[in-house]
């Protein structure tokens, strides 16, 4: 994530995303080591084939080959100078929460023999770095909320409301139920296929809202010109 930020444009939409996924990666990084938690190598795991899917997304967008429909709406209107930084930023987390973070669930527990359940160590785990990422999510919120000091303030209204629509812990909530639903899904090819079909669609449609135009006009330093 780190070559990915000194590669891309400081207002291009992904790199706002990527800003405020890397500040969240080294916080738990740093909570797992000094937190007490009862297995943070799974957590460690997860991370790893979590942010792969990012990757994944990415590469995808580079090759120009299709992009999951979660991410799509990010990757389209990464240059528009229309939308917020924090609307990027929060699309790209709801790409990344709603729908990777099931999946990545699943493969991990299945890959270290682990049952996914809410009586697990695992989940205690899971559960308690919500606080660490939601801290570090509204600091970087209002890292990007006061670059825009100079819109109008029916505009950062609009923007809040934006803003009201995500919650990262709820969105983690979701997420280990729907890896519940995966899980319970596991023998069953089909029916997952319909289930992860489903939940990109859903999240893609959600990301869109996210990143309706809200700047009329881009403030100064604000949002770079369109990369594309």
């Amino acid at each position: 994530m780190s070559a990915i930020a000194s590669e891309l444009p400081a207002g291009d939409g992904v790199a706002r995303f990527n800003h405020l996924y890397l500040e969240e990666t080294v916080a738990v990084d740093t909570a797992t080591r000094t937190a007490g938690f009862e297995d943070p190598a799974f957590i460690s795991a997860l991370d790893a084939v979590f942010a792969s899917r990012y990757f994944a997304a990415l590469d995808a967008s580079r090759a120009g080959t299709p992009v999951a429909r979660s991410w799509a709406p990010l990757f389209a209107s990464r240059g528009d100078p229309r939308i917020a930084p924090i609307q990027f930023a929060l699309a790209g987390m709801n790409a990344h929460i709603n729908h990777d973070l099931p999946l990545a669930l699943v493969s991990t527990s299945e890959a270290r023999s682990v049952e996914l359940s809410r009586t697990s160590s695992q989940y205690r785990d899971y559960l308690k770095i919500n606080d660490t990422i939601a801290a570090t999510e509204t600091r970087v919120k209002q890292e990007f909320l006061t670059g825009m000091m100079g819109v109008a303030d029916a505009i950062l209204g609009h923007i809040d409301d934006v803003i009201a629509m995500w919650s990262i812990t709820e969105a983690r909530n979701a997420a280990w139920t729907n890896a519940e639903a995966l899980w319970a899904l596991r023998d069953h090819p089909d029916l997952t296929a319909a289930f992860e079909d489903t939940l990109d669609g859903t999240v893609g449609f959600a990301s869109r809202g996210l990143l309706v135009p809200t700047l009329l006009d881009a403030p100064p330093g604000t949002v770079d010109p369109p990369t594309g």
